[in-house]
């Protein structure tokens, strides 16, 4: 059997529509699960939604609706959005499903099994919008006077009844981790923020609520709900079987990759690893936050108005160049910028005039010249050598996908993209015509041969577009000869807020 790689996103938190931040880190989840695929791994991808805790009661009780059926559809928009934008995904985890539950309290009696949760009193500063606990310390002034999180969302200081989990006594075991393990989180900024903040010392953390019982309900605890991290982290495990098909859990837990914002950093590289010691269950291998998408250089916010629906700009520009634009635009790992100027400017150079304007005069030339017959690639000196830059260019874009660097893949493809372009200028098929049919063939052969190996390059990114022309190239292969071909990547026109061409 092949080998097995286990991929998750993040567990979206839906109370509200899902934003360009979530299209972001699910298609890159995606980029690496097709080429995983193609590397011939035997791959999970899981994704889902996290539905418990305060804020979806809040949301939900504000516009006058039951949690369950907000949650409901609020999941939803998140299952569509996975698979508008051509998400492979092999599971979608709700927190809400029983097998979901089940899991849950797995973890739940494993770690009481091993004495590492007791019963006691909180008081503290609780972010319900960040769904996450804070000390004093880490607190920043906000307007007024007020305390807000680092993250800038609203705190307030509550009091309730909790079961706690010993995450003091794990902090030195934690930090053995990491030493042991330098790719357990990336990018080593975050490894650094992380390591930091263990060394600083750890308190433990109250893992249950009593204010409110939208939640997995604690194990022999009336009145307590799990907090709602507790749930949604176990979500990664639920995904693969957990605890119930061992079979299938064995096979691909630990996971191979948490792909993950760097805002949730500490909830996986701290929480959930010490969750994972004290019920005795393996680690996941490595976790990756990366960072976040601006709207023309500013945070994403309602009241700017630059919220934009992922969908929105997939329907403007295709699920491709929006797919392509973010693997190539932004370096993995770091904030990037989007705006609709620039969707178009990048996937019009790169995709429509450079890639698809090599695909379409290689194959529309095929068949005016040839009469639709592909011939064999030529062995002239000219021909092996761009056959070496396409080899380049495979060997390149295979190590940094395979290292999660999807920009520099991209830019590895260009350069032979580029390449077969200076090459059918020099070569100039359309004068061979007259002069040597012989070696004009021998030129479209080898520029056929090249479209289709930069083709299966690039396929992770742009999946649909390169599937159409596979087909393409399959129904030639099997009629004898190409038909016209239609543009792989059709040149995008900048659209206005009203909808009209810019």
């Amino acid at each position: 059997m092949s080998e097995p790689f286990y991929i998750t996103t993040a567990i979206a938190y839906p109370n509200g529509r899902p934003h360009i931040g979530h299209a972001y880190e699910a298609i890159a989840a995606d980029v690496i699960a097709r080429f995983m695929r193609g590397q011939g791994r035997d791959v999970r991808l899981v994704t889902g939604t996290d539905e418990h805790g305060l804020k979806m009661v809040q949301t939900a009780r504000g516009q006058d609706r039951e949690t369950l059926e907000f949650a409901d559809e609020m999941s939803g928009h998140f299952r569509a959005m996975c698979d508008g934008l051509a998400i492979s995904y092999d599971a979608f985890v709700r927190t809400t499903e029983k097998r979901h539950h089940a899991a849950s309290i797995a973890l739940w009696k494993a770690m009481e099994a091993n004495g590492d949760l007791y019963l006691d009193r909180y008081e503290g500063w609780y972010s319900v919008r960040d769904e996450a606990y804070y000390d004093e310390k880490e607190l920043i002034p906000g307007e007024g006077g007020d305390k807000l999180s680092p993250q800038g969302t609203p705190v307030e200081w509550t009091v309730e009844e909790s079961w706690f989990f010993k995450l003091s006594a794990y902090a030195d075991r934690l930090l053995a981790h990491y030493e042991a393990n330098p790719d357990f989180i990336r990018p080593e900024s975050r490894r650094n923020e992380i390591v930091r903040f263990v060394e600083g010392g750890l308190k433990d953390l109250s893992v249950s609520r009593t204010s409110f019982d939208w939640g997995v309900p604690v194990p022999g605890s009336p009145g307590h709900v799990m907090y709602v991290w507790v749930d949604a982290l176990t979500t990664y495990m639920t995904g693969v079987g957990f605890p119930d098909d061992r079979a299938e859990y064995d096979r691909f837990w630990p996971a191979d990759l948490h792909l993950i914002g760097k805002d949730i950093v500490r909830f996986h590289a701290v929480y959930w690893p010490a969750f994972l010691m004290s019920a005795k269950l393996p680690l996941p291998k490595s976790l990756f936050g990366h960072g976040f998408l601006l709207a023309r250089g500013e945070k994403m916010s309602k009241s700017l108005g630059n919220v934009v629906d992922p969908m929105v700009l997939a329907e403007t520009y295709g699920v491709d160049s929006l797919r392509y634009f973010l693997m190539r635009e932004v370096s993995f790992g770091q904030d990037g910028s989007y705006s609709d100027e620039a969707i178009v400017t990048r996937c019009n150079a790169e995709l429509a005039n450079s890639f698809g304007n090599l695909a379409q005069r290689t194959f529309s030339m095929i068949v005016k010249n040839l009469d639709g017959a592909v011939p064999p690639a030529g062995d002239a000196v000219e021909d092996a050598a761009l056959l070496a830059k396409v080899a380049e260019a495979e060997d390149g874009a295979k190590a940094r996908f395979a290292d999660y660097d999807f920009s520099a893949g991209l830019e590895a493809w260009m350069a032979a993209v580029f390449a077969a372009n200076a090459y059918v200028d020099a070569q100039a098929p359309w004068a061979l015509r007259k002069t040597d049919p012989a070696r004009m063939a021998e030129v479209l052969g080898t520029l056929a041969a090249v479209v289709e190996r930069l083709g299966a390059i690039v396929a992770p990114v742009v999946p649909g577009s390169i599937a159409r022309l596979d087909a393409y190239l399959a129904e030639g292969r099997a009629a004898g000869r190409l038909s016209q071909p239609s543009p792989i990547f059709p040149r995008l026109e900048l659209v206005a807020s009203d909808g009209e061409a810019a």
